[in-house]
């Protein structure tokens, strides 16, 4: 919505002015009969709608006020953008083995990685995006798509359970990814894998998998999730749910060649601050370019002023010539 002359408008401050002179104009205004006696007149009753004749005043300033917008052109205008984008396909890996349970994110590593990464996707514009799911085994929870609301409501999801979380294979989750991507005709390719563990499962080394990444020209952005030293697990045991203390391993190494090896980088999260950072530094690594073309339209809507403004000016006349009509 704009004004194409938007000067008329500063005509509306006049109206309250015009308004007050002619309330002072009809209070000092008198009445003229020309009878040679109006004793009987002056017994009549004034009649009740003597009170309603200022109605015409206000009728006729918000006709001036209807007539003032219509001159300043009101118009109802949409942009049509084409956007033209090289978008880059990215695979989400997430570990949610039970390690990931651990309180030192809160309220657990997992749920703080879900988070963080539900603002990287909703920073993202024209990029396809997958979430895959490991820990003991793998799981597509979500193919390239360019649907976030799908992709959030699947990140939502999330949860542990939905493979065996006792062990850690880092090297399937990893080949799994790559033969995501394998085929895309994406410009970049780029998977993000988030750990808190050691490879101790599956039958591909993560080295291994980080080899046909790179001969598929696919960056791999590796995450250690942790505190140092030791975190609170949650364990289950004859008194019910206890955290106990357990020792963080993260093989640091292992996810440092993998990034090495693909051209990506290694980083290390030990809090929900750290890990956010992270991703907002990946989100401007792998930021898309975009071009776009602008096309604006406008809507003349004076017609919506105009319109009433004549509808208001002939209730206006009629209502002096019949029901507020006064004698000379």
């Amino acid at each position: 919505m704009r004004f194409a002359s938007p000067l008329y408008l500063l005509l509306l401050a006049v109206l309250p002015l015009l308004g007050y002179y002619f309330w002072r104009l009809e209070k000092r205004r008198g009445g003229a009969v020309r009878f040679s006696d109006i004793r009987h007149a002056r017994a009549l009753a004034p009649s009740r709608m003597l009170r309603f004749r200022p109605i015409l005043w206000v009728l006729r300033l918000l006709v001036l006020a209807l007539l003032i917008l219509a001159m300043a052109r009101p118009q109802h205008g949409w942009v049509e953008r084409s956007v033209s984008s090289h978008g880059i396909d990215i695979v989400l890996v997430l570990d949610v083995s039970y390690s990931m349970k651990a309180a030192d994110f809160q309220p657990n590593r997992l749920e703080a990685a879900k988070k963080v990464v539900s603002n990287f996707v909703s920073a993202r514009e024209a990029d396809r995006i997958s979430i895959i799911t490991f820990a003991t085994t793998y799981f597509t929870l979500c193919p390239l798509t360019l649907d976030y609301g799908v992709l959030q409501e699947f990140l939502d999801q999330v949860d542990f359970g939905i493979v065996d979380g006792n062990s850690t294979a880092i090297g399937m989750a990893l080949a799994n990814s790559v033969n995501k991507l394998k085929d895309s005709e994406a410009k970049k390719k780029v998977i993000i894998l988030l750990t808190d563990g050691e490879n101790n499962a599956g039958k591909i080394e993560p080295a291994t998998a980080a080899e046909i990444a790179r001969t598929f020209d696919i960056k791999v952005y590796t995450i250690g999730v942790g505190s140092r030293g030791t975190a609170l697990v949650p364990v289950d045991t004859v008194f019910g749910l206890q955290y106990v203390p357990q020792r963080v391993s993260i093989d640091e190494d292992t996810l440092r060649e993998i990034a090495g090896t693909t051209g990506g980088k290694y980083f290390r999260a030990t809090d929900e601050k750290k890990l956010a950072n992270i991703y907002d530094e990946i989100d401007r690594l792998e930021k898309t370019k975009y071009e776009y073309t602008e096309h604006h339209n406008y809507d003349e809507l004076m017609a919506y002023a105009a319109i009433p403004a004549l509808a208001f000016l002939l209730i206006a006349v009629l209502l002096a010539y019949t029901r507020f009509l006064k004698l000379p």
